[in-house]
């Protein structure tokens, strides 16, 4: 399967509103602090460059906040000057 049909498959499951991860408001407000929660639920953006994660370049394999599955590992990372 090319990479454009997987996230195409990703993104019809996601616009069906189906997930594989389904928390209610109040559990998401729990588990995030209120930055975490406006980018996450309600599509908000952090102001280039003040993220902590910006300068973060730890070894390891980065993880989504919401349901934990491994992202990029961190040899993968790089600046894009963008913040």
């Amino acid at each position: 399967m090319s990479v454009f049909g997987a996230f195409g498959t990703r993104a019809s499951s996601a616009a069906a509103g189906t997930f594989e991860v389904t928390r209610s408001k109040a559990e998401w407000k729990a588990m995030l602090t209120p930055l975490q929660y406006k980018v996450m639920r309600e599509e908000g953006t952090e102001r280039a460059g003040s993220s902590p994660l910006d300068k973060n370049y730890a070894d390891g394999t980065y993880h989504c906040r919401g349901c934990d599955l491994a992202l990029y590992p961190s040899e993968t990372k790089y600046d894009s000057t963008t913040g």
